[in-house]
């Protein structure tokens, strides 16, 4: 089973198989645009412009589990990256990431690279706490800890990484300069 596998749902409601992107190196992410980890959006856009030429694409999968920090509609979360940040990397659908609703695509990313903790130091104990307290109601379908969680996917669809979002947007871009 890889990546490949998988079909999720396109902003507009349409159903895409992710082979589409076989060969492709992949960072599979979910957001949220009222998340102190918001920013990352523009780490991301820079990564994408800088090598999408080379094969890789960003799939960006808003989520609203998390303290409810995107509860907008699909169409404003997309206006908001665009006008703010720029995207231009595919967005889809607003999705769960945890839970009896988790979309199976995450359930799988976080199954092949689980949860390993957010780091040291203090904001990253405190966000571990805040975390927990907010995915107790997932129970052991807490595939994803918090916002901007995100995969890395190699062009044969494997998942070799996972970053938290309290990883450094520097490290996450050598990875992906590596996997390409």
């Amino acid at each position: 089973m890889s990546v490949y596998d998988f079909k999720v749902t396109a902003r507009d409601g349409s159903e895409q198989g992710l082979d589409q992107y076989k060969g492709k190196v992949l960072l599979i992410v979910n957001t949220a645009t009222g998340c102190g980890f918001t920013p990352h959006y523009d780490p991301l856009e820079a990564m994408y412009k800088e090598y999408r030429d080379q094969g890789f694409e960003i799939l960006d999968f808003p989520c609203n589990q998390f303290a409810d920090q995107a509860p907008e509609s699909d169409d404003e979360i997309h206006e908001f990256c665009q006008v703010k940040f720029g995207t231009e990397f595919p967005q889809f659908k607003k999705i769960d990431v945890n839970g009896e609703t988790a979309d199976p695509l995450f359930a799988y990313l976080a199954t092949e690279k689980p949860f390993e903790g957010f780091g040291k130091g203090l904001k990253n104990k405190a966000l571990e706490k805040f975390a927990d307290a907010n995915n107790k109601k997932f129970g052991d379908k807490a595939y994803v800890k918090w916002n901007f969680t995100k995969w890395l996917v190699d062009r044969e669809g494997n998942v070799v990484a996972r970053f938290e979002p309290t990883v450094d947007m520097d490290d996450v871009k050598k990875a992906v300069a590596a996997a390409l």
